[in-house]
């Protein structure tokens, strides 16, 4: 029992679970614009469970999945799986498990959404493998994380609005963007190995020109979604802050420095999620 707790603890913390606050509160934007308004309890309970069980079992197979790839690289070579502290075996269990949690969930919430759940672990899981395909990987992530709000529509409506692709679209563009920055810390070691990243195939430099072009689409499209949906002050003001919070990523870090990058990736993405759902959220209920 106590190697299980272990692992489990382990598992987690390679997984850095906590981090599905990146998509959680888009799927939670869908959800409230979707009600025009606040969801029932259980719904907006269920729609957490997906998100946590998804994100969780689609983490940890990327960390199965990339085990080797992550011991030839000296930035990920003492995680979890490649340092020898879990059991390839183990982290296979915690996937089909989460897998298996995310369906039921699912199953608790429509039938569109049980239908299409298998549709979406497909999608979570075959990023793992893009780097192997493609130079746009990112965008695969992006689609992984994007499909979010939509499926959170699904959740509550039973069917699915045009209007909502608007904000998976600027979803897939903003965590393209910043994964495209985050790859940067690997440019040197995907030439060396043959991995297809945006940095690899368009250096350094250019990749960050790139991150900044799929902000700026992000930008655009919240802006759009909020005509679609009629949304007010308060939405557009947090698309004000979502904007200011990018540029704000986009000046501590450079091609030249990239010490402060962690800080950009995992807690200014998290605080952007955040405060674009509650100025949302507070615009619908506010009018309604």
């Amino acid at each position: 029992m106590k190697n299980w707790w272990t692992s489990t603890v382990a598992t987690l913390e390679m997984i850095k679970w906590e981090h599905s606050i990146f998509a959680l509160p888009f799927a939670l934007t869908g959800a409230v614009l979707a009600a025009g308004g606040w969801p029932r309890w259980s719904v907006l309970g269920w729609i957490v469970v997906c998100m946590v069980s998804a994100r969780s079992a689609a983490m940890a197979f990327n960390r199965l999945v990339d085990a080797k790839l992550d011991a030839a690289n000296p930035r990920t070579a003492l995680r979890a799986l490649p340092a020898g502290q879990l059991q390839s075996g183990f982290v296979g269990g915690f996937v089909v498990v989460m897998a298996a949690v995310f369906l039921a969930a699912a199953g608790m919430l429509n039938q569109l959404t049980l239908e299409l759940a298998p549709v979406a672990l497909v999608v979570v899981l075959a990023y793992s493998y893009m780097k192997r395909l493609t130079r746009w990987s990112h965008v695969v992530l992006g689609l992984a994380l994007g499909i979010a709000p939509a499926a959170a529509w699904i959740a509550v409506r039973g069917s699915l609005d045009a209007r909502i692709v608007v904000l998976t679209a600027a979803v897939l563009l903003w965590v393209g963007g910043f994964d495209v920055l985050y790859a940067c810390q690997d440019f040197e070691h995907d030439r060396k190995v043959g991995l297809n990243s945006v940095p690899q195939a368009f250096g350094v430099e250019g990749a960050f020109w790139i991150a900044r072009g799929m902000h700026m689409g992000m930008l655009l499209l919240l802006v759009w979604l909020i005509v679609l949906f009629g949304l007010g002050k308060l939405a557009s003001v947090g698309v004000v802050v979502v904007a200011g919070l990018l540029l704000y990523e986009h000046l501590i870090v450079s091609p030249q420095d990239m010490r402060r990058m962690n800080a950009a990736f995992f807690t200014l993405n998290g605080i952007i999620s955040v405060l674009f759902f509650c100025f949302v959220a507070a615009d619908v209920l506010w009018r309604h």
